[in-house]
């Protein structure tokens, strides 16, 4: 397994098996594989000296054993160069039929802040390369950091050419925000990217294990996503489409068409989403398999530089006040006892922000954090909030900030997604005293193809200069993600957007740029 020689028969079998998936991206063009690797390379969750190198080895992408019932040994090897004449690393691990011969190797004995390239072997095949990085060491002060955020990619309502874009960037990291699949039943405009039917059509819904296998390898089999997997590591998290939509604990949808599941119902459907996005995802955690619970929220050091805080806001949440997901503003600020992290995550926040050493501090995370008041077209209550967000949750929110800012936690930074809009906003204790300095600043990435609907574009823009005037950018109408570069002396965010996700190809173009001065929490055009 040491010998890594790719033949020119394996590369053609490779682009034959690539180019039926784009051809059609139907579940019968994925169907029988020329080679194990139809799903790619990733890295993930790097650190000084170690990164997770990801593969899943595969033939028939939807057949309930993926590959076979047999283990499967995989070679893997890192390099300093990519024609790998330089191995530092190499070892064998495991494919097993219960984890859906996915493989999670954790390669240590890297050295700090080096680019690394990788690559695995199994079934006499090699797969494709993949370029990772480790971060600094943490007591080291790199000169910047350069990484993307992404998130909300609906296979259904479109092509993905951001990620051909974003795997062209010159970045150390890809952050990714969750809503990495979502749970539908098939139904797109675009004839090759209807998703692969669950087991039970008709509750708009998965159920299994092999449900959510299924439209994890389907949105895998996407070139681009694939490129940009092999191009960075990425650190990711889950938002709610990767189980069911606004889901809280174990309290399926609130509006959902289905009859409501019992606690222990939910829970197993829970727990096949987990393992599949574990199964699939270059993620350091300790999967149990059956287990509804799966720690994901962790902590990453660029040195002394910046700290990133990733948290889960699903799995520990108490369910959304109120009704509907939209309702009164009172409802989110009268919910005292709800949490969007839980208890010990939010010890594990607060203690981690309190004794950071790092220049910048992020949390990155699901929903939009400021205060965002909407006009209602019902006229009464003249405004409303969106209860799934921390407008929800106002109490703990007003905790966290206090945390920032009783305790001067350097340069705040809150990441976020699942809007498929694009918000910058400045954080405030109190957001009715803008005459008071804000504590922290926000950065809301819109979606890789999710919609957002056109026809609110406007009156969002109409409405937030007089309901929002903390928010000091916002767009609604463009399909893309953030580009930011961080160093000791300031922030700066740019709006890189796709024309069109109507086709595969689009020009990229960076629509805006802000940026933040290291201890200001203020947010200006750049």
């Amino acid at each position: 397994m040491s010998e890594f020689t790719v033949s020119r028969r394996q590369v053609l079998a490779s682009a034959v098996a690539a180019g039926a998936v784009v051809a059609t991206g139907s579940p019968a063009a994925a169907h029988d594989t020329a080679e194990p690797f139809p799903l790619g390379v990733a890295s993930g969750d790097p650190t000084a000296h170690s990164v997770i190198l990801w593969t899943r080895l595969a033939r028939d992408l939807y057949a309930p054993g993926g590959l076979s019932r047999r283990t499967v040994e995989v070679g893997w090897e890192v390099a300093t160069d990519e024609r790998f004449r330089r191995v530092v690393r190499r070892g064998t691990t495991l494919a097993r039929p219960e984890l859906a011969h996915s493989v999670h190797v954790d390669a240590g004995g890297l050295e700090p802040g080096r680019e690394y390239f990788y690559r695995f072997k199994a079934l006499g095949e090699v797969s494709p390369v993949g370029r990772t990085r480790t971060a600094p060491e943490p007591w080291a002060d790199p000169r910047s950091l350069r990484f993307a955020i992404a998130n909300c990619q609906d296979f259904q309502n479109g092509y993905w050419p951001a990620y051909d874009a974003l795997s062209n960037e010159d970045l150390d990291l890809v952050v990714h925000l969750g809503d990495y699949i979502y749970e539908y039943d098939p139904s797109s405009r675009f004839p090759d990217r209807r998703h692969v039917a669950p087991e039970t059509p008709g509750l708009d819904q998965l159920r299994t294990l092999s449900d959510y296998r299924n439209r994890h390898a389907q949105y895998k089999t996407d070139p681009a996503l694939r490129a940009a997997h092999a191009a960075f590591p990425w650190v990711v998290t889950w938002d709610d489409h990767e189980t069911e939509n606004n889901y809280a604990a174990l309290v399926d949808e609130l509006d959902s068409g289905a009859a409501h599941q019992t606690a222990a119902q939910f829970a197993k459907q829970r727990a096949a989403a987990y393992q599949a996005y574990y199964e699939h995802m270059p993620i350091r955690a300790n999967l149990r398999p059956g287990s509804p619970d799966l720690r994901i929220f962790r902590r990453f050091d660029f040195g002394r530089l910046l700290r990133l805080n990733m948290l889960d806001t699903r799995q520990y949440r108490t369910d959304q006040p109120g009704t509907a997901d939209f309702g009164p503003v009172e409802a989110g600020l009268g919910n005292t006892s709800g949490t969007l992290t839980g208890r010990d995550q939010e010890r594990w926040l607060t203690s981690g922000l309190i004794g950071s050493p790092a220049r910048w501090n992020v949390v990155a995370q699901q929903v939009m954090m400021s205060r965002t008041l909407l006009p209602n077209p019902a006229l009464v209550p003249p405004t409303m909030a969106n209860l799934d967000q921390w407008d929800g949750y106002a109490p703990q929110r007003e905790r966290l900030l206090g945390v920032l800012a009783d305790h001067r936690v350097a340069n705040p930074v809150v990441l976020a997604g699942d809007i498929h809009s694009t918000w910058f906003s400045e954080l405030h204790r109190d957001f009715d005293r803008l005459d008071v300095p804000p504590v922290a600043v926000e950065f809301v990435s819109t979606s890789i193809s999710s919609d957002f609907p056109a026809a609110f574009d406007a009156p969002v823009k109409a409405a937030n200069p007089l309901l929002n005037p903390h928010v000091k950018y916002f767009d609604g109408l463009k399909r893309g993600y953030l580009r930011c570069t961080v160093d000791r002396h300031g922030w700066r965010t740019d709006v890189r957007t796709v024309d069109s996700i109507e086709t595969r190809r689009s020009p990229v173009r960076t629509q805006a740029s802000y940026a933040v001065a290291a201890g200001t929490s203020r947010i200006v055009a750049a």
